[in-house]
């Protein structure tokens, strides 16, 4: 007998399939009539930037709303760089791997060191920033002006306090401003025995993005600058990319709710709650962890004839990658919207499923 009732679905792709949040649809609704300021020039988005200072310990910074991660990306590399530059990205690096290349469309090119599990390393950085100063030809060359990182990694795992310190320092150094994709932020913060905090990413960090889009907005990221270093005429940066939205206080209301009350923290809390129990699940039913995530985003090689009974129970995955003919490491996520219920069944699934293998 299945598991799963025939016509039920059970999907875990990604962080972002559902709406938003119930308490940020009630303040949209409550606000829906009024008339506000455009561009992001509103009360509701200037209360959600005081919140977000008041939550980094950066009193200084200054935070603008863009609408979605890779737009992120993009318009702060462009408006950071001189032409001359590029960023320094992990191969795996979402900019790098991932935006089907919005940073070269800019005329700037990414520029990879190795990963590991996601994350680069220090004295990598070091080695790539003194090699090209040492480099006679130098000039002939793409400058690095900046560092790309995120936290949490394409691989759902998280950088150390200490690690963070120990990149920081190259960067400022080299003078190359370090750059925060925080698109899952909510989920690296709560994560089991993480040491590092929002305080501790604007306080090592030139310039980061708080994640709401994958983290219970319904779309919405926080580009938040941390030194008075926001790029000038920025906003006029901003509109020559597109990126300018005429009702920013749609992306205000929404921040101005996940950072009332803790609700940010504890959507994070919740993710992690319910990915800890999927990940001990797997242990449960024999199968092996990919990599080891403490995050939001669990990976798992499963068999492709196990896969295949996934998908006529309607459990939707992600493909991650193939790495060997007959299995293929697949990306289950949880989210502000998971259910227990859901997780549980999919447990029961997959056990199940090994059982009969």
């Amino acid at each position: 007998m299945d598991t799963l009732e025939k016509n039920s679905r059970i999907a875990l792709e990604n962080d972002y399939s559902e709406g938003a949040h119930p308490l940020i649809l009630k303040r949209l609704a409550e606000i829906n009539l009024e008339q506000n300021s455009g561009y992001c020039c509103d009360q509701y988005c200037a209360s959600a930037a005081d919140k977000i200072k008041k939550e980094c310990g950066c009193p200084n910074a200054e935070v603008f709303f863009l609408v979605g991660g890779t737009q992120a990306n993009q318009v702060v590399i462009d408006t950071m760089l001189a032409p001359y530059e590029g960023v320094v990205s992990a191969k795996t690096g979402h900019v790098n791997s991932h935006e089907a290349g919005a940073i070269e469309f800019t005329g700037h090119k990414v520029l990879e060191i190795p990963q590991h599990e996601g994350k680069i390393f220090a004295s990598e950085l070091e080695a790539f920033a003194s090699n090209f100063w040492q480099d006679g030809n130098h000039e002939h060359m793409v400058f690095p002006g900046m560092v790309y990182i995120s936290h949490p990694t394409e691989y759902g795992t998280l950088y150390t306090k200490k690690e963070l310190e120990d990149i920081a320092t190259v960067c400022r150094r080299y003078k190359m401003p370090l750059y925060l994709d925080g698109a899952r932020l909510a989920y690296g913060l709560m994560a089991p025995g993480t040491d590092v905090t929002l305080e501790d990413v604007a306080s090592l960090c030139d310039v980061f993005y708080i994640g709401g889009t994958k983290c219970g907005a319904f779309f919405g990221e926080a580009v938040v600058f941390t030194r008075k270093n926001m790029p000038k005429y920025f906003v006029t940066r901003v509109k020559q990319h597109g990126a300018l939205l005429a009702k920013g206080h749609i992306l205000g209301i929404q921040f101005d709710t996940l950072f009332t009350d803790g609700l940010y923290y504890k959507i994070g809390e919740h993710a992690i709650k319910l990915a800890q129990v999927l990940r001990q699940g797997f242990a449960e039913a024999g199968l092996k962890l990919y990599i080891d995530s403490p995050t939001n985003q669990q990976f798992v090689e499963l068999p492709d004839s196990i896969l295949e009974k996934l998908t006529e129970r309607n459990i939707v995955y992600r493909f991650w990658e193939k790495n060997s003919p007959d299995k293929t490491v697949v990306r289950f996520v949880t989210s502000w919207a998971t259910k227990e219920e859901s997780v549980q069944k999919l447990v029961a699934a997959l056990k199940e499923l090994t059982a009969e293998c």
